[in-house]
């Protein structure tokens, strides 16, 4: 999958690492970009077309996909992460209804789309995946869920063609990290991370120096490879 000349949707594109990501996509020649923010955005360059897209909200993705002629990528960034203690319900319904559902149904809505050209869903995700850090909890749940959603898709869709990657971010200097003391890679460095690893056929993606610290030991683990047997069940229905 080459960035070159493809189009590209980024959800989040307003700020941090979404807003690198239509920057990087649009420096490594993507012929359209559509930027999915839920407030108004203005860009300079003509290739960006702006969405308004709340990802939970089910009206304002269908009308994003009546906007959209065509999609090679996909890039689900939209995400929230709130500090609390799982005391609160709410919180961990919050999370889920953005991190899990919202990345669920943006997916679903815009699967024709990506079935027919062949395209690639990017998940944004976190090593929360992994290991839960616990002063956000609900957030680190959310992230373990949809990294689990992103292994069922890329069995299940690797039959129509369509890729998907799993992005395991570590700590990046945006608004979500910004009360964290401790080093963090720049959105513009994880955003070339994660192209670059979209552009390599990467499964899953470790764009900033913490993660690729996790990379090998995790592809070369057990869990990876229990992953690799259990996709082998739906490939093997697809062929009885």
């Amino acid at each position: 999958m080459k960035i070159a000349g493809s189009v590209v949707l980024v959800t989040g594109a307003n700020r941090g690492i979404g807003r690198a990501l239509v920057e990087e996509a649009l420096k490594r020649g993507a012929k359209r970009v559509y930027a999915g923010t839920r407030q108004p955005l203005d860009h300079p360059d003509r290739r960006v077309t702006p969405l308004t897209l709340d990802v939970t909200d089910a009206g304002q993705t269908q009308a994003a996909v009546d906007k959209v002629a065509s999609l090679d990528i996909l890039i689900n960034n939209a995400g929230v992460a709130l500090f609390d203690d799982l005391s609160d319900r709410a919180a961990l319904e919050r999370h889920l209804a953005v991190n899990l559902f919202g990345m669920y149904g943006v997916t679903q809505a815009f699967l024709p789309l990506l079935t027919r050209s062949r395209g690639a869903i990017v998940n944004n995700l976190s090593v929360a995946a992994f290991a839960p850090l616990p002063i956000i909890p609900a957030y680190s749940m959310s992230k373990a869920a949809a990294f689990s959603l992103s292994q069922s898709l890329r069995a299940l869709l690797a039959g129509r063609g369509v890729s998907v990657h799993a992005v395991l971010t570590g700590p990046v200097d945006t608004d979500m990290n910004r009360g964290f003391d401790i080093p963090k890679s720049s959105p513009e460095s994880v955003a070339s991370g994660i192209l670059e690893g979209v552009e390599r056929g990467e499964e899953d993606i470790f764009p900033d120096p913490m993660s690729q610290s996790l990379a090998e030991s995790w592809r070369s683990g057990a869990a990876k490879a229990l992953e690799r047997q259990n996709a082998a069940f739906v490939a093997g229905s697809a062929n009885s």
